[in-house]
């Protein structure tokens, strides 16, 4: 009796053990990036829709660009017909307003949320107090991260945030003003199975794209307005107030700046 109760005694110790060692296990961080193991790894989990984690980042360069609606690229963006009721502007719009979906803020920190009543007012009323269409905000605008994460031996772009900006010429010629900043991840995660909000494709109207597959898939153009300098200064900043042409000159610099990071990805593998 007593060696009987020796043995269950021993059985319930080696059961225990593999309980623990079960529970502690690593997890593949091929998997779950932020798995547990020796440590977890910090990851930006707010803003982001990529799981980078911040130790794998072996280079980091922020970049802030915009799309320009009107431009023809990125009219399957701006949407149809004369008041672009199918556009992403008025997707984010009816978000917001009528369905209270998406968290929109004052700041680019996302330390000063907006109420609906002060991004309604925001939204379709200029400087001068007028109302305006939703065709005439034309500008998005949205900052990213070029970052090489080495877990992958992959070039990310790893959007933050889009913050949607009322043209100058809409608001009353009285310069741009920025209507509101929406985090990224909240922005994917809303219209990443929305039925009605989508890429559209004209040349062939039966395929179309959730709004984050176009992005994802680079399918817009746009201007690089700003990238990391000690300055934190935009690229129009940056030319020589006698320039003949300064406008010019920016955007020539802005596409020198994008031919910068296509040579730095090229050359990354050339070794």
């Amino acid at each position: 009796m007593k060696r009987f109760v020796q043995h269950i005694f021993l059985v319930i110790l080696i059961a225990s053990g593999l309980a623990s060692v079960s529970a502690n296990a690593q997890v593949a961080t091929s998997v779950n990036p932020s798995g547990f193991g020796d440590r977890q790894f910090a990851m930006d989990t707010i803003n982001s829709a990529k799981r980078i984690r911040e130790d794998d980042k072996m280079y980091q360069i922020s970049v802030w660009r915009r799309i320009d609606l009107r431009e023809k690229y990125n009219l399957s963006l701006y949407g149809s017909g004369d008041n672009k009721a199918n556009g992403i502007i008025n997707h984010i719009y009816k978000a917001v307003v009528d369905e209270n979906a998406l968290e929109v803020f004052a700041d680019a920190d996302f330390t000063k949320p907006l109420s609906i009543a002060e991004f309604q007012d925001n939204f379709w009323i200029s400087a001068n107090g007028d109302s305006i269409f939703v065709k005439q905000l034309y500008y998005l605008d949205f900052r990213e991260d070029f970052v090489f994460d080495r877990h992958h031996s992959d070039l990310v772009f790893d959007i933050k945030y889009v913050e949607l900006v009322m043209p100058s010429q809409t608001n009353a010629n009285a310069g741009q003003k920025s209507i509101a900043f929406i985090r990224y991840k909240d922005f994917v995660n809303y219209f990443k199975n929305h039925p009605d909000a989508r890429w559209i494709n004209f040349q062939n109207i039966s395929k179309s794209l959730t709004y984050d597959e176009a992005f994802e898939s680079r399918l817009f153009r746009s201007v690089v307005r700003r990238f990391t300098n000690p300055d934190e200064a935009l690229i129009a900043d940056l030319v020589d107030a006698d320039h003949p042409s300064p406008e010019m000159q920016a955007y020539l610099n802005s596409l020198a700046f994008e031919y910068k990071l296509l040579e730095f990805e090229n050359s990354l593998w050339e070794w």
